[in-house]
């Protein structure tokens, strides 16, 4: 198979931890910016990325990237690109885009000028001048930052968030791909006892489950590039085969989900049994001022309510003051907390060793991070 460039895109903070699950995946030949890892792979990681990237929205496949100051070059430059290896002359193919510090600033006129040149450049190779559009989806985006223009299909389709179980949100709910990277950042071992106190609709507990039972995210979703003919079926029947026989079956976990609404409790319970995971999860409805755990070492990892998203600012104020007070219950334990109030730390009673820059969405957050002793090694 021929070596091709794809493109993972991400939240903004969590590429690295993308490009590590490239890495664990094998795709090692990749560079990081922001927003996105670009890495070199084949038609069958195309496949396999689908499937298997845990924080990644989408997975794109880049046809070109070059300067363009002007539409002629955008037009002449968009125009030598191999469109015709990828899309066929029965695809529908709409153009998507931005623009970002850049002279070409209108994105409509942009998202027509790159349609025009791939039809251009079309009717060389089919030898016809008008393309109906009735075939399988090429998404393509035109993306221009400081006067350079990647090119790029998308071949995930739906955002790689979608994981299939999530059919209900509650109140704020956070993105799968988010709960995983917040996981991924503590380095939670399946070992190792894992508590949520503000679970909502079960999203943490569930992707800890997933990963934990190393389940393909993508496992039981479609992708768009399944409908492209020049990736050969057998090579998404074999990546499917591998992500079903890489499933850990024999294995017990103790993660924990609770929350003090019944309503997002029920929620987590739908989306626990669609996932496949419900045997492995405890939930239940609790205020988190009565959590508890006779295990001597765990992980709580929360996205509690803030002002922004839930709540009244003082409630909140109380309600971290209050998580300050009961996780000194659990003082051999990690905690990992994300919110956007500013001055967390100051209610919750204590410096976080470490914090990270993440989005929730558009909200700007930090990533509050209170390593606990390790447990004692094993003789």
């Amino acid at each position: 198979m021929s070596k091709i460039q794809l493109i993972a895109t991400s939240a903004f903070g969590i590429e690295s931890v993308v490009g590590r699950e490239l890495k664990w995946l094998g795709y090692s030949d990749q560079f990081i910016e922001n927003g996105k890892v670009t890495f070199a792979g084949d038609e069958e990681a195309i496949c396999r990325t689908n499937l298997w990237l845990r924080t990644a929205d989408r997975v794109l496949l880049k046809m070109g990237e070059f300067k363009a100051v002007t539409f002629e070059e955008l037009f002449e430059k968009t125009k030598a690109l191999p469109w015709y290896e990828w899309i066929p002359e029965d695809a529908e193919f709409p153009v998507d885009g931005k623009s970002v510090d850049s002279q070409l600033a209108s994105v409509p006129d942009c998202q027509a000028i790159v349609k025009k040149a791939i039809v251009e450049s079309m009717k060389k190779k089919y030898k016809r001048d008008w393309f109906e559009e009735t075939g399988p989806l090429y998404r393509i985006e035109v993306s221009l930052l400081k006067d350079m223009a990647t090119l790029t299909i998308d071949t995930s389709g739906v955002g790689l968030h979608k994981r299939g179980y999530r059919k209900l949100a509650g109140n704020a709910p956070l993105k799968e791909t988010l709960a995983c990277a917040m996981l991924l950042i503590s380095r939670w071992k399946d070992s190792r006892v894992l508590l949520d106190p503000f679970c909502g609709s079960g999203t943490i507990p569930i992707e800890a489950a997933l990963i934990a039972k190393n389940i393909a995210p993508g496992l039981n979703r479609s992708f768009a590039a399944e409908d492209w003919g020049i990736i050969p079926k057998e090579l998404w029947s074999r990546a499917r085969e591998e992500a079903k026989d890489a499933i850990r079956h024999d294995i017990e976990l103790n993660i924990q989900g609770s929350d003090i609404d019944e309503g997002a409790m029920s929620l987590a319970r739908y989306h626990a049994v669609k996932a496949g995971v419900d045997k492995f999860i405890h939930l239940q409805r609790r205020d988190v001022a009565e959590i508890s755990s006779r295990q001597k070492y765990g992980f709580i990892i929360c996205n509690p309510p803030y002002g922004e998203r839930l709540g009244k600012n003082s409630e909140i104020d109380k309600l971290y003051r209050l998580m300050g007070n009961v996780f000194k219950k659990f003082d051999t334990w990690s905690f990992y907390v994300i919110t956007s109030h500013p001055e967390f730390e100051r209610l919750f009673g204590r410096k976080a060793d470490k914090k990270r820059k993440l989005y929730n969405g558009r909200i700007l957050c930090n990533y509050y991070q209170f390593f606990g002793p390790p447990p004692p090694k094993k003789i």
